[in-house]
């Protein structure tokens, strides 16, 4: 949708975008960049107004600044925050499904927030991957992980419990965060003890997580740049 929009707006392909990174679809962004390459030069500000004049009405560009020629939309990251929201208890109303994920069961939070801390520091998440490639590097470091009250979504339709399973690194492998999501679900229905995730991190050459959370819930929030 970039491509096509900025087509319309320059009137011509001569130049390139490269995206921050990759997301599955139905999950939402807060924050998320691309790199313009041009052989024209373009006004930063002029470029955001027509951006917004084009773009449909879920994308919205924020900002835009001129970067040096050495910089990589992709190497220079150096955090990503993903997070994901859910409830607990009973169902949830329909309205609120795309961006609350409804796990249709009473979830032990405080376990949770037990479980999720394991995942912090350096660990092979190689059971927490799919379909990775032959030279994927399954070591990954969890700079941030948590689960705390929900306090972006408000109104009528929102659970009164609802959460948000926050985990920030330097990047993510596929799927990674929906499956440390699911992991977290089956210790907070009961299914793991807080030892069974561990075990995961532990005896990374075991069969790969199975329970995958859905896609809606989880929102990209913030691309920091080193």
């Amino acid at each position: 949708m970039i491509d096509k929009t900025c087509d319309f707006i320059f009137q011509h392909a001569s130049y390139r975008t490269l995206g921050c990174g990759r997301t599955d679809a139905k999950v939402s962004a807060d924050d998320y960049a691309f790199e313009l390459f041009s052989m024209e030069e373009i006004e930063a500000e002029e470029l955001v107004r027509d951006l917004n004049a084009n773009l449909p009405s879920d994308i919205r560009a924020k900002s835009a600044q001129a970067v040096s020629a050495d910089f990589n939309i992709i190497q220079d990251v150096s955090a990503k925050e993903y997070h994901y929201y859910f409830s607990s208890g009973e169902k949830s109303h329909p309205y609120i499904a795309p961006f609350i994920r409804d796990f249709g069961a009473e979830l032990d939070i405080m376990k949770m927030q037990a479980a999720v801390k394991l995942f912090e520091g350096h660990h092979n998440f190689k059971r927490y991957v799919s379909k990775p490639s032959a030279d994927t590097n399954f070591e990954r470091e969890i700079l941030a992980a948590s689960i705390q009250p929900n306090t972006k979504f408000r109104g009528d339709f929102t659970p009164k419990d609802a959460y948000v399973f926050k985990v920030k690194a330097k990047g993510f492998m596929r799927y990674q965060v929906r499956l440390m999501m699911g992991a977290l679900v089956n210790v907070g229905k009961g299914e793991w003890s807080l030892e069974d995730l561990a075990q995961t991190l532990q005896d990374f050459e075991g069969m790969q997580i199975r329970n995958i959370a859905p896609s809606s819930g989880l929102v990209l929030h913030k691309v920091d740049f080193a």
